[in-house]
Parts: structure tokens; C-alpha cells; sequence
């Protein structure tokens, strides 16, 4: 993948970078700094002349919070009638990695970022990260309209059918532990590690409820092997959950 040089000194690149920028928010970025930054990674170890670092990092977390801030605002306006722990899940099932890293892959935000890092290394939420800075740094060069404007361009017009993601699980896991919890049931994800003859570390995990086996899962990652276990185990007791 080719990169652009986000700090390059002569004018052409600085151009094509910000051209590039525009086709994407649909406007002339006017501080082409803030957004080149937000294309930066850590690996470049690049600074300011007080020291402070230059990578995405900072403007994502900015980003997310005025994600959750627009999101909010929508879902409050949208279902007067639904309480804070309703519309906080609604907010997470939006805004989750999954539907960010969407965004991020259907933008080619990857193909902006500035790294030493070779691109088969990243993992699928550089894609997100990259969504939240280029948010913050909307937010940063126009302002609180214009980057809500742009969330609702990119995000909730396209994107937000309230009446699917009703039904749309996030956590299979917490939803098993939830239902459980509430009916007084007992229950246990029960982990065992195992090396596999290719030498990777995996995790097996068992889904037990009242001392009965309702599902397992393998995976390298615990978190994942835990997630599907409890997606099996949800389809597997559908019925009795709905």
C-alpha cells in the first residue's frame, strides 16, 4: 500500500493529501495539520517543538467522545419514551467497534495513514481509530455542526435503522449472563488453555448452565473463545431466552 507523506515539505504532496481529505468529509479541510495528525502513528515517534507527541491517539479519544455525544443526542430526540439504560445500549450498539471499523474499511482510511508499520500487522480496529480521529479532527477544524453534520452524513442517515438494531446483540456473552442473572440460574464459562500442534496458544471454553454443557468454543483469544461459546449457547436456549 502506498503512502502519502503526511509532512512532507513540498507543496504537491500537501495538496494531494488535503484533496483527498475533502473527497472524504466533503469539504476543504482548512488546519490540513490537525488532519494530518490524525493520520499519524505512533511507530513515526515524531513530536512537537514542546516535546508532546503527534499521532492519532489523542484526537481519537476526542472523536469518540463527540461520536457518543452526537449519537446521544439523536437517540434522545428519537425515543422520548425509552429510559438511560435503554438508550445507553442503543448508543453502544452504534457506535461499537464493529460498525466503525466498517466505516473506517468503506472510507480507505488505512490507505492515509503514516507508519512504520507494515499493514498485515494492524488488527481490525485501526480502522475504527481512524474513523474517531478524523472525527476529532472535523471537530477541531470546523467545529461542533459541522462534524455532527458529517456523522449524520456518514453514520445515522446511511446507517441507523432503529427498529434493526433493536434486535442487534453486541454481547452475547453479557446478554447469557444478564438472563441468567435475572431467572437465578447457575452458570459458568468455564476456561481450559491447550497448545495446538501448530504451536499457537488456544482457549477452550465451556458454557455450563445449571451443571449442564450447553456449548464450547476454541479460539487463540480468551475474550473471543468466551464470545462465541455464549453466541452458541444463546441460539442453543433461543427459545427459552425470547
Amino acid at each position: 500500500m502506498q503512502l502519502i507523506n503526511l509532512f512532507a515539505k513540498n507543496t504537491s504532496a500537501k495538496a494531494e493529501f488535503s484533496q483527498h481529505i475533502a473527497s472524504i468529509i466533503g469539504f476543504k479541510p482548512k488546519n490540513v495539520a490537525v488532519f494530518q495528525q490524525a493520520f499519524t502513528h505512533s511507530s513515526l515517534k515524531k513530536v512537537d517543538k514542546d516535546g508532546s507527541p503527534i499521532n492519532y491517539e489523542r484526537l481519537e479519544f476526542l472523536g469518540d467522545a463527540i461520536l457518543s455525544s452526537v449519537v446521544s443526542c439523536f437517540l434522545f430526540e428519537q425515543m422520548p419514551d425509552k429510559n438511560e439504560g435503554y438508550l445507553t445500549k442503543m448508543r453502544s450498539k452504534i457506535v461499537s467497534r464493529q460498525n466503525l471499523n466498517q466505516l473506517g474499511k468503506d472510507l480507505d482510511l488505512l490507505e492515509l495513514l503514516d507508519s512504520e508499520v507494515n499493514s498485515d500487522k494492524y488488527g481490525q480496529n485501526i480502522y475504527g481509530n481512524l474513523f474517531e480521529s478524523l472525527v476529532g479532527a472535523i471537530y477541531l477544524d470546523k467545529g461542533y455542526k459541522i462534524c455532527e453534520h458529517f456523522i449524520y452524513d456518514k453514520i445515522i442517515d446511511p446507517y441507523i435503522d432503529l427498529d434493526r438494531f433493536k434486535k442487534k446483540i453486541i454481547s452475547y456473552k453479557g446478554l447469557i449472563i444478564e438472563w441468567c442473572q435475572k431467572n437465578k440460574f447457575k452458570y459458568e464459562f468455564e476456561v481450559e488453555d491447550e497448545i495446538g500442534v501448530d504451536k499457537e496458544h488456544y482457549f477452550i471454553v465451556r458454557f455450563y448452565l445449571d451443571d449442564k454443557l450447553i456449548s464450547k468454543a476454541r479460539e487463540i483469544s480468551k475474550k473471543n473463545a468466551m464470545e462465541k461459546a455464549a453466541s452458541r449457547a444463546y441460539y442453543s436456549l433461543q427459545d427459552q431466552i425470547d
